[in-house]
């Protein structure tokens, strides 16, 4: 699929978002059936999040029989990318397909049920939020807006990004225009950089007039379709800012409490299995994706030089104390966060980390001939 795809529909979808909520008709409600909106923050036929975030409305479709009768709207064509979170909460739309961290102007400490530096991998982050109560403390913090959230995807680790020039010392970073999003870009501000917030849709333009030096999107697998390569040749790893990014779909709560039990229920697990199918379609393609980068369009793969990296992980904790001292559910939401993570850390270093190592030994794992 060709980034013109995306960025044509993203464009012209635009021009009508501002109308589009005043004049698009009330959901039907007849005979217990529902007729739902999704509004997402993907151009339409993105791979990954933007066809995970249709599959998911689908699955609801079929679930529920067609007494949820969900349609999608993709970034820019009912609202503006970055604006489901308003959207949902007004009831211009029931539902939304996003990051969380797209809302940090709403509450600082939404960034943690997304991604935050140095934090949870995407299954630690499950982990966390169905075992070790995220998910309650998500709930709290979105019920004052009237918003039910739910996991519903995980693009797992992310690069750092797109740079134009190389990244070689802290001074590399001062004045650096580049587009992140949430507390990752805080990093970033903190080192000197000036940080922009684009959606996805609008990347390749800021990078091709030079109205950014860098970008960090996703990863290989979504950067690959929308032709990053074409105007930035360096690609910087790790992407410690998103160790696994999560996904959401938040529901407008007078809506959702309306439902029966088994509505709801059938809205929570058609969740669950997008969590876990847009994670595995990631993990499917990020690898032939970043094969075709280097092979066939030239990138430069670069790892952030320690220096860079260290600055990075002070400004983090800098940033978690910050975070923390907003309000107590802004502190109770970190201290969960950081106790789960001390508590799965061990494991994951043991038996994931070492694992990993030991692939990079040095025999063949292939058959024989």
């Amino acid at each position: 699929m060709q980034r013109r795809t995306f960025l044509v529909n993203t464009a012209t979808a635009g021009a009508a978002a501002a109308t589009a909520a005043a004049t698009f008709p009330a959901p039907a409600i007849s005979q217990n059936r529902r007729e739902w909106r999704m509004v997402t923050s993907w151009p339409r036929g993105l791979p990954g999040i933007g066809t995970g975030a249709g599959r998911l409305a689908d699955t609801i479709t079929r679930m529920t029989d067609g007494r949820i009768t969900v349609k999608l709207y993709a970034a820019g064509e009912l609202v503006p990318a970055l604006q489901c979170f308003d959207a949902v909460a007004d009831g211009t739309a029931e539902l939304a397909h996003d990051a969380a961290y797209y809302h940090i102007s709403k509450a600082e400490v939404v960034a943690f049920f997304s991604a935050f530096p140095w934090g949870l991998t995407a299954s630690e982050l499950s982990g966390w939020i169905k075992y070790g109560g995220g998910q309650e403390l998500w709930d709290e913090l979105y019920a004052p807006f009237g918003i039910k959230p739910f996991l519903a995807g995980n693009t797992g680790t992310q690069m750092l990004g797109w740079f134009r020039n190389e990244i070689r010392s802290l001074d590399d970073i001062q004045g650096l225009k580049f587009r992140a999003p949430g507390n990752g870009g805080r990093v970033w501000r903190k080192l000197g950089a000036t940080v922009v917030t684009l959606p996805g849709g609008e990347i390749f333009q800021a990078l091709q007039s030079g109205a950014l030096d860098g970008a960090e999107w996703v990863g290989p697998y979504n950067d690959l379709s929308l032709g990053f390569y074409q105007v930035a040749k360096y690609y910087y790893s790790p992407g410690y800012h998103e160790p696994g990014t999560a996904l959401q779909m938040m529901v407008n709560k007078p809506a959702y409490d309306a439902l029966p039990d088994d509505l709801k229920a059938i809205l929570a697990h058609a969740a669950t299995a997008a969590n876990d199918d847009i994670y595995a379609e990631y993990v499917a393609n990020s690898g032939p994706a970043l094969r075709a980068l280097v092979q066939r369009h030239g990138v430069q793969l670069r790892i952030v030089p320690r220096q860079i990296l260290m600055a990075m992980g002070d400004a983090a904790n800098e940033l978690l104390a910050d975070v923390a001292g907003i309000d107590d559910l802004s502190r109770r939401i970190v201290e969960s966060y950081l106790a789960y993570r001390a508590a799965v850390v061990p494991w994951t270093t043991v038996g994931e980390l070492q694992f990993l190592k030991s692939r990079e030994l040095p025999f063949p794992h292939a058959l024989p001939g």
